[in-house]
């Protein structure tokens, strides 16, 4: 399904490229692609098309797009998201970079839509050029623009460059950058722009200055110690960055972004009401989710699910973001990104079909049932499922859509009720492990400590202190969860009024850079944790004896410490006053 008119995305605008093996820029053959699309019988293909709406989940999706006035309904296996990017707004950079001062200072973008196919000119005469500057990361990696880098400029700018000096061998090209970002083979096209003339100047923050009759870009040298100036330059080009289309209010005003932000803020911190994970203002997948219309994203909005663990796997079971619109990328590794996207949504199709989990309990056959009788309507499992796998009616009853789960039990975590179960995981299952651990009397031995560990990383990263044959305190009696974040409250007070000394939850890393699994299982787990430490101060128990713990599978060589220590801190504390009660 493709919103524009015709096939092929910004690719459509750009007539020589750069691919392996890098040895110089060759004509975009898109057309040729497009036919091998159109013409497979196996492909129904839509342009000028819009997903009006997506209902259903992984194996029983249902999309209706309209076109030209008709729609259609198609029943869809999964979803792959490969809706690009957008060139980010030179009006937002910096007036030393002098866009807008002068019709000559164009964008890598305007460069490609304004050259596409014919003659390199002045823009704003289009007589020929013999001096230009290409002036890289502008408006990248600055906190006040785009924080990252969008990993295809430099290579982009060497390609331009070539194109220039095809055309006019004699022609005066610079690039000013601050460091050259040509990874793996595309190094070779650095050597090629080098071997063809190309002058290369390294600063941090050069500046275009701009009179009546004149353009140029003064810029410090960093490698010859001093001020540089290119003068008589018929063109500038900017290399701004690339944004995914999915990008957070851009169509909006920064008045009307913040007031957004806001709103999800409170919704987030108000179960009464129905926050939206993320707010969006494009419009791709118009999910009927609760959880909103759109995909959940990372920083910088790209929708992405995990940096290390599930590339390609969206917050939403099923729908797998591919290309730009997951992160910056040329048109080689683009293709890749594809074709690796494209095989996870097969083995989505294969487990769903036999009613297995996708993904981290791959093949897990499990699903959470629901007690609805006594259900209170409290919203909590609908809000606090990471992937948006519960729905709810007029009522604000939970609506489980299966193959959207992800087995990870937040929703059994999240239960005040606990009405939510699986057949071989559930809050009286665990709660029976509890009260299985033999604890002895104050008297008789020394005190004991329980370990509730995520499966993921946690229990691995015990297992492999084991493997090392570390050692740690003989008090430890551990329990593995599937994730941290389906831990109950029960369980605490259960394990405190058999008499078990100290908790420690061990649950993977959270924050920006999150390692968790389940997105935001762990994170849960500290939230609940806090609700517990203000109930034992109530109740005059110390508050030390629950901690929270982060690690990740590296971390093992450190867990020992952190068990001991916690074990030093119970034993100073002293007995748990439950004790044969």
């Amino acid at each position: 399904m493709e919103k524009e008119s015709q096939l092929g995305g910004f690719q459509g605008n750009v007539q020589k490229i750069a691919t392996f093996p890098y040895k110089g820029t060759e004509d975009n053959d898109l057309e040729a692609l497009i036919q091998e699309v159109t013409q497979n019988e196996k492909i129904k293909v839509y342009t000028g098309a819009k997903v009006d709406k997506t209902i259903g989940g992984p194996g029983v999706f249902e999309a209706t797009i309209s076109q030209n006035g008709t729609t259609a309904a198609h029943r869809i296996g999964a979803i792959v998201l490969a809706a690009g990017w957008q060139p980010y707004d030179p009006d937002k950079l910096d007036e030393k970079l002098g866009f807008g001062a002068s019709p000559n200072v164009i964008t890598n973008v305007m460069f490609e839509e304004s050259f596409n196919g014919g003659k390199i000119g002045r823009p704003s005469d289009g007589k020929d050029v013999t001096n230009v500057a290409f002036l890289q990361c502008a408006g990248q990696r600055d906190p006040d623009h785009l924080p990252y880098c969008s990993s295809m400029c430099c290579v982009t700018a060497l390609k331009q460059a070539l194109q220039i000096k095809a055309q006019n061998v004699d022609a005066n090209v610079f690039v000013v950058y601050k460091e050259m970002r040509t990874p793996g083979q595309s190094e070779d096209l650095y050597l090629k722009a080098q071997e063809e003339g190309i002058t290369f100047i390294r600063c941090q923050s050069p500046e275009v200055k701009v009179s009546d009759e004149s353009l140029a870009v003064e810029a410090e040298d960093e490698l010859l110690g001093e001020a540089v100036l290119m003068e008589n330059l018929d063109m500038v080009v900017l290399a701004t960055g690339m944004v995914p289309v999915t990008a957070f209010g851009m169509d909006i005003t920064q008045e009307e972004k913040k007031k957004d932000e806001e709103e999800a803020k409170k919704g987030e911190e108000d179960l009464d009401d129905i926050p939206l994970d993320v707010i969006r203002r494009s419009e791709l997948l118009n999910l009927e989710y609760r959880q909103g219309p759109e995909l959940p994203a990372l920083r910088y909005d790209f929708p992405d699910s995990h940096f290390i663990c599930f590339p390609y796997e969206s917050r939403r079971t099923g729908i797998y973001p591919a290309g730009c619109v997951r992160r910056p990328m040329g048109i080689a590794t683009a293709q890749e990104d594809a074709a690796g996207a494209v095989m996870k949504a097969i083995q989505c199709i294969e487990l769903t079909s036999n009613g297995a989990a996708v993904h981290p309990r791959s093949g897990d056959m499990t699903f959470p049932e629901f007690a609805m009788q006594r259900c209170t309507q409290c919203k909590r499992c609908t809000v606090e499922c990471p992937f948006g796998a519960i729905n709810e009616d007029e009522e604000a009853n939970p609506l489980p859509q299966i193959t959207r789960c992800r087995r990870c039990g937040v929703c059994m975590g999240a239960c005040p009720e606990r009405i939510i179960s699986f057949k071989n995981y559930s809050v009286q299952m665990i709660g029976a492990m509890i009260k299985a651990i033999n604890v002895p009397e104050e008297d008789e031995e020394k005190p004991r400590i329980l370990v509730l560990a995520c499966e993921n990383d946690a229990y691995a990263a015990l297992d492999m202190a084991g493997i090392n044959r570390m050692k740690y305190n003989a008090w430890i009696r551990v329990i593995p969860l599937r994730c941290l974040g389906s831990m109950n409250l029960v369980w605490i007070a259960d394990s405190l009024s058999k008499g078990i000394d100290g908790i420690i939850l061990l649950g993977c890393k959270h924050g920006d850079d999150y390692q968790c699994h389940f997105v935001k299982g762990s994170e849960l787990a500290d939230i609940r944790l806090s609700k517990v430490s203000e109930t034992l101060d109530r109740l005059a128990l110390e508050s030390e004896r629950v901690r929270f713990e982060t690690v990740s599978i590296i971390d093992y060589d450190r867990l020992p410490a952190v068990l001991d220590e916690f074990a030093e801190t119970i034993d100073e504390v002293g007995p748990n006053p439950f004790k044969g009660w």
